[in-house]
């Protein structure tokens, strides 16, 4: 554990596209930029967890002022290892390890550690002690999901299968984590002599709401499971996505809450833009044995005064990534706003209310950053990849290589002081 620096860095980015939505603070991570995004509250004092793409470990960072975002601590990780992704809740803190792929700039030796780790954030917040682990084998944990309770949903790639798949945990004791059950589409177990049809499965998080799983499955397309014996999950329908996309395939699948839909997206992956239309739809699950698309985000325009015929003129990638989780008390949870990240386009913020024909309100795009801290993106350029909004109205969003930004939208009516 190391202390966090207790000032935000002096370079401040400047907007370079901006519209109903403005910067309210920033700090560089004392140049450890983040990954995805957890908060908690603890008292009047609020904090975000954020995992890493260049360092093994998570950041701890006081976001009560948030004009004044402070790192207060850095948990390490055994080195090598790909900490992404982290989320919190009943006080625990479950945070995911696994290999990094190649060309991440990581080392080989020491060997990476895989699963999941869980820390206590209840007792000490700012310096939470670990009291388990869950080792999967193989390549670990990508992109978890939990709310509470007594169950994690891993998004999980253990010896023997081919790519990611799920993996429920009962966490009834932190201590002693133990595996439920598994779920994979046919063709991933390896071992048990099938052969696979798609080249990237489970990307998770499986999004859980009541008794149905809600999984972005890659090649496989979006797909619904009912968990109401999550030691027996099962498939009740899915959405073939094929065609649609990068390589990666469906990234997301988040419920929108108080309604019949879920919000669909794919991940941009090549940095030249050449790969099949990536998307975000809003789909209707009100039969969730027969899913379809009601209507689709208007992909983002630059500015005329950018100089840009589109943003794939722009170095580094351009389209969806991650949708902000309307996941837990402290976080926003209305049903007419959609935020999403855009990568090299900044955030993007979505009316859609009428679902059919959702409307972009607003968007945030910085300048390029100034600074390269990690390996990616060739072309140093803006990369927003995660975006997570507080009931009090705060849009946090990551970098690649800037840091945290914190952002107000003219859209949202939450009051500051929530």
């Amino acid at each position: 554990m190391t202390a966090g620096s207790r000032e935000t860095s002096r370079i401040v980015p400047r907007p370079a596209e901006a519209k109903g939505v403005e910067l309210v603070g920033y700090s560089d991570l004392d140049g450890r930029p983040g990954f995805k995004l957890a908060i908690h509250r603890d008292g009047e004092r609020w904090l975000l967890y954020l995992g890493h793409f260049w360092h093994s470990g998570w950041s701890v960072v006081d976001v009560t002022d948030p004009s004044n975002p402070t790192p207060v601590s850095f948990i390490e990780a055994p080195p090598n290892t790909w900490t992404l992704q982290v989320q919190a809740a009943d006080g625990l803190l479950v945070a995911a390890m696994e290999h990094p792929h190649e060309g991440w700039g990581f080392a080989t030796q020491p060997p990476s550690r895989e699963g999941l780790a869980l820390f206590d954030i209840a007792s000490d917040p700012v310096s939470p002690q670990r009291v388990g682990w869950f080792e999967t084998a193989g390549t670990g944990t990508h992109r978890n999901f939990y709310a509470g309770g007594r169950y994690a949903y891993l998004a999980a790639n253990p010896e023997g299968f081919h790519g990611h798949m799920l993996s429920i945990i009962d966490l009834e004791d932190p201590s002693r984590p133990e595996e439920l059950s598994r779920w994979w589409v046919e063709g991933q177990h390896l071992a048990g002599g099938e052969s696979p049809e798609h080249d990237y499965y489970l990307h998770g998080p499986a999004y859980v709401q009541d008794d149905l799983a809600f999984l972005g499955f890659g090649g496989a397309g979006m797909v619904i499971l009912d968990v109401s014996d999550p030691a027996r999950p099962s498939r009740v329908g899915g959405l073939d996505l094929r065609g649609f996309g990068s390589v990666l395939g469906c990234h997301s699948v988040i419920p929108i809450t108080g309604t019949d839909l879920v919000a669909v997206n794919s991940e941009a992956i090549a940095e030249d833009g050449r790969e099949g239309h990536n998307y975000c739809f809003l789909v209707d699950v009100s039969d969730p044995s027969r899913p379809w698309v009601v209507g689709s985000v208007p992909q983002p325009d630059p500015g005329a005064g950018t100089g840009l015929r589109s943003y794939f003129d722009k170095g580094g990638r351009f389209g969806p990534h991650n949708q902000h989780h309307p996941q837990g008390e402290l976080v926003y949870a209305g049903s007419d706003l959609l935020f999403l990240t855009y990568f090299n386009a900044g955030l993007r913020v979505f009316d859609i209310e009428e679902p059919r024909a959702p409307r972009e309100i607003g968007f945030y795009v910085p300048e390029a950053p100034k600074v390269r801290h990690g390996v990616l993106p060739h072309d140093l350029e803006t990369q927003f990849e995660d975006v997570l909004v507080d009931i009090r109205g705060n849009i946090y969003c990551t970098d690649k290589n800037w840091g945290l930004f914190v952002l107000r939208a003219d859209a949202l009516d939450c009051p500051p002081g929530a």
